[in-house]
């Protein structure tokens, strides 16, 4: 069992193709490469931990679209999650606005959060987070990247796909600030 994260798929969402530059015609279009993508990674005894805006204004509802994804799924919930009724409850492992776990592939522990925090548990533990999508001019962007465990999970960065967590800091190190000698 592996454990991948995710941030900011906006399944059904026409218009956060212009709003990010996503490389799609439409939504279908990148609905059907995300879960493509999704599913050639992920297997049904994998955990994806969904780091919130999972759906947004699509003509697909969004439960039609967790039926066809692998793996034990929680959504961390983002702005746009307000979409959750009792059937696509019931296709989650659970769902929450903030989680703690640990990931053993590399020995940490994950602070999980749709928005960055500055501060989170834990003095070597990571802090998954997305809403930032791939801006990279916000005020909290001089202090994300000098900050190598907080880690964007935006799908922007990940290639619409979900990622380890040594997928994860390998998507975030174009971004990261070397440290000073």
């Amino acid at each position: 069992m592996r454990i991948f994260y995710i941030a900011d798929p906006h399944f059904g969402h026409e218009s956060i193709i212009r709003l990010c530059q996503r490389p799609f015609s439409s939504a279908g279009e990148m609905d059907e490469a995300m879960i493509q993508s999704w599913n050639a990674r992920v297997t049904d005894e994998d955990t994806v931990y969904i780091v919130g805006d999972f759906w947004h204004k699509g003509t697909t509802p969004p439960n039609a679209i967790l039926r066809r994804l692998k793996g034990k799924k929680y959504l961390i919930r983002g702005n746009h999650d307000r979409w959750m009724d009792a059937e696509s409850a019931k296709l989650l492992a659970g769902q929450s606005n903030l989680m703690h776990i640990f990931d053993p592939s590399l020995g940490r522990h994950v602070t999980i959060c749709h928005y960055p925090l500055l501060v989170w548990p834990g003095n070597d533990s990571c802090m998954v987070f997305g809403h930032i999508h791939n801006q990279r001019d916000l005020p909290c962007c001089p202090f994300i990247n000098a900050e190598p465990r907080l880690l964007n999970a935006g799908v922007e960065l990940t290639g619409y796909s979900p990622v380890t967590l040594a997928g994860l800091i390998d998507c975030n190190r174009p971004y990261k600030v070397p440290a000073e000698p």
